[in-house]
């Protein structure tokens, strides 16, 4: 099997540059056919590798892009990546433009991300805009949330479009058969919904080529009602930060109720295995990051909190998206949408 270069942007994100170094190790470790540029800062590059034990063992395999500027979080995304040319993002990002490497992953500025796909890395004939498409867990196993930060005034045309490239990505990455695509509104009736909502839905139903189920409230999300759920970026991004912030007060909670006293944590004992084997279905970490969907090459977007498993999981994520050859997926059937 021919190998993928994956150039990782190491100085992005709260836990840089640690935790996307060991990410990387370790995914070295676990495919042989992957290659990673580690694009950042070369000596502190260099001072992490020296902490982690076998990284001198996948010497052969890895390399490192020097790059002297860092894009900060809360730095102007367009000025951001005009002017730092040689900042750890823009160079990940041209790395992939040029096909020195086949993809990018990077935890850091969102808006810089987000920007520099669509300007820097472009986009694939026939895409108006390039949706942010994270997996997020339901009872049901994943479900692909579909914008969730790229497009904040989104068209029913780039709703369409983001449907139909999610139920792509569902049926060629995840093996869904027939993903069931849902619009979110405030109702299932199919007259209720905003502006937007209500252009979208007879574009939508009209649509041959996707299983459009019609509605799905936002209650009905984490039971698995969809497959691909479909919005624009201001109501995505606000479900999957609520998904986040839900789940970790659940946490809290849970802990605080089995440290509580001497019988919850008898309690605790008995229930913890269980309980913990069934919550790995809602471990976000193990789903990776969220694909640009549509773009002239492969960029992946890791939380701004992302630890070296989330980081792991998304670069190994990368060599399933070009094996399944979802760019040209995407290509061949937006042109048959344009026909």
């Amino acid at each position: 099997m021919e190998s993928m270069i994956v150039a990782v942007d190491v100085m992005g994100g709260d836990n840089a540059p640690v935790e996307p170094i060991k990410g990387a190790i370790e995914a070295l470790k676990q495919n042989d056919n992957l290659v990673i540029h580690l694009v950042g800062t070369e000596s502190v590059i260099r001072e992490v590798l020296d902490t982690i034990p076998d990284a001198n063992t996948y010497k052969n395999r890895y390399s490192i892009v020097a790059t002297t500027e860092v894009i900060a979080t809360a730095e102007s995304p367009t000025v951001a990546i005009s002017k730092k040319k040689n900042s750890s993002l823009v160079v990940a990002m041209k790395e992939v433009k040029t096909k020195d490497a086949q993809a990018m992953v990077s935890a850091g500025n969102s808006g810089a991300i987000l920007v520099g796909g669509q300007v820097l890395v472009g986009r694939l004939p026939g895409v108006k805009r390039a949706p942010l498409a994270p997996l997020i867990p339901t009872e049901k196993g994943p479900a692909l949330l579909i914008d969730c930060g790229a497009n904040l005034d989104a068209r029913p045309e780039l709703l369409v479009q983001f449907a139909e490239m999610g139920s792509i990505y569902m049926e060629k990455v995840m093996k869904v058969d027939r993903p069931r695509v849902a619009i979110v509104n405030v109702g299932a009736e199919e007259e209720k919904g905003n502006k937007l909502v209500k252009e979208t839905f007879p574009l939508l139903k009209a649509l041959d080529d996707i299983n459009f189920i019609g509605s799905i409230e936002a209650r009905d999300i984490p039971s698995g009602y969809a497959d691909v759920i479909v919005t624009e970026a201001f109501v995505g991004n606000v479900i999957l930060k609520m998904y986040e912030g839900v789940g970790k007060t659940f946490f809290k909670l849970l802990k605080e109720a089995f440290t509580a006293n001497l019988k919850s944590k008898l309690g605790a004992g008995l229930a913890l295995p269980v309980l913990k084997e069934k919550l790995k279905d809602f471990d976000v970490t193990r789903y990776g990051g969220a694909p640009m969907l549509g773009l002239n090459g492969l960029v992946v977007k890791t939380h701004g909190s992302a630890t070296a498993k989330e980081f792991t999981t998304s670069i190994l994520q990368c060599i399933t998206f070009r094996d399944q050859n979802i760019k040209e997926l995407i290509r061949e059937n937006l042109s048959k949408g344009e026909n």
